[in-house]
């Protein structure tokens, strides 16, 4: 299975200034499998250790003598261990809180040796500020499979290479081939064992049942590694999103969670959520205009998933719902296509992603990015192409470009773009290009 970070990884591993590597992404989204398969393409060995319930590991950290621990790991693996040829893996590391630390000693000490670590819930610690080695690591972030990453895995390499090529018009000619292969991303989503069932299996029944699993995984996980007077709120939140993402209107609204409820008592179990990789944050700008983030407006905000084919198994959406005809495109008010736009963005990019509405909610833009311009972007999930929000606020500024992803065909226009939603990821990857 290709993963496109894999090329910033090996920008990582020749960088002269390489430090340790910090994977950092949700649990099932496949670091483990990414690391080892980097290491098993790119080194002459790997010494490979998870930490989770692993005394022999915890006792090896003791101090931070950066030579008697990779002697240690050389032990505990019994591989060789050399600068330049060896990848250590440290996986599910935050179970050790001092080998985290201890990479500053690796940075400083041992920059020569290549050592990578990863964890489930790596995010937590990584925003908890506690020893953790600040500007010592080089940090990489792992999503559920793109689109693009999806027809890979299903063997339409061809295709994907055409995508490539940014010959927007001429993808025109594939539309109905591509529009099938998006209904079947809706339905999986981008968790690596998921899609790996749906294409050596084609059973729809096992593809939900193991989304399901992965659901109940993340809901153990509150229970073992959340504060436990969050545990109860960040179930809530959670169960919440997929109502939420329903509305007309998808500003996340607290009273939706319960009768009463207020920012003051759910915002650390976001906070927890977004921290563990389990969702996507996209804050309110007050203002279209240049830099966005002058405009931010922290208390209004939409929250996404990670993954689109665990929403679907969140609500249980019907197979035959989203695998036959048209209907997933808009169902829930068009919370898939909303859902799927915003990941195939955080596939792409680190940049902030926004939305903007004006004061008194009458009009709404789905998302506002930042590229050479600012860019305000409709969402449509039919062929309708119908946008006022989107006309209005691009007629009282002509300095901004308009972007309207939808089920129609590619076409240029003077102030705005119709981009076919399987070439979502391609056209930012293109637009956000640094």
């Amino acid at each position: 299975m290709e993963r496109k970070i894999f090329e910033k990884m090996k920008e990582w591993k020749n960088s002269e200034d390489r430090k340790p590597l910090v994977m950092e992404g949700a649990r099932q989204v496949g670091k483990t499998w990414l690391l080892k398969e980097f290491g098993k393409r790119e080194y002459v060995n790997v010494a490979y250790v998870n930490c989770d319930y692993n005394e022999q590991v915890k006792n090896l950290f003791s101090d931070f003598d950066v030579t008697r621990i990779i002697r240690g790991l050389s032990a505990i693996t019994n591989e060789p261990i050399n600068p330049g040829t060896t990848l250590i893996i440290l996986d599910e590391v935050q179970e050790v809180p001092q080998a985290i630390t201890s990479l500053k000693y690796f940075c400083e000490n041992a920059p020569d040796y290549h050592i990578a670590v990863a964890g489930s819930l790596l995010g937590l610690k990584i925003h908890s500020g506690t020893g953790f080695p600040v500007g010592k690591i080089n940090k990489l972030s792992l999503y559920p499979l793109s689109f693009m990453e999806f027809l890979t895995a299903m063997g339409k390499n061809i295709l994907a290479d055409t995508i490539k090529t940014h010959s927007w018009e001429e993808m025109n000619a594939f539309s109905s081939q591509l529009i099938e292969l998006l209904r079947q991303y809706y339905f999986t989503g981008g968790m690596p064992e998921v899609v790996k069932t749906y294409v050596q299996t084609q059973d729809l029944k096992k593809v939900r049942e193991k989304q399901k699993e992965i659901l109940g995984d993340y809901e153990l996980d509150f229970s073992k590694h959340a504060p436990k007077k969050d545990i109860p709120k960040i179930k809530l939140v959670w169960n919440s999103i997929p109502g939420q993402l329903a509305k007309e209107n998808k500003k996340f609204i607290y009273g939706l969670i319960k009768t009463g409820g207020r920012a003051k008592e759910f915002e650390d179990a976001i906070q927890w959520l977004i921290d563990a990789g389990l969702v996507h944050k996209v804050n309110r700008v007050k203002k279209i205009e240049m830099p966005l983030k002058f405009y931010e407006d922290f208390s209004g905000f939409k929250l996404f998933v990670n993954d689109l084919g665990l929403l679907g198994a969140m609500v249980d959406a019907p197979a035959a719902d989203i695998l036959v005809g048209n209907n997933v495109f808009s169902n829930f008010k068009g919370s898939f296509t909303e859902q799927y736009v915003a990941q195939q963005f955080f596939s792409v990019t680190e940049k902030s992603l926004f939305y903007y509405s004006n004061e008194n909610s009458t009009m709404e833009i789905d998302f506002v990015l930042q590229s050479d311009k600012v860019c305000p972007v409709e969402v449509k999930a039919e062929t309708n192409l119908k946008a006022k929000s989107l006309s209005t606020v691009l007629k009282a500024n002509k300095n901004l470009f308009g972007i309207r992803f939808s089920m129609a065909d590619f076409k240029e226009q003077e102030q705005m773009v119709n981009v076919p939603l399987p070439l979502v990821e391609e056209y930012l990857s293109e637009k956000l290009e640094d």
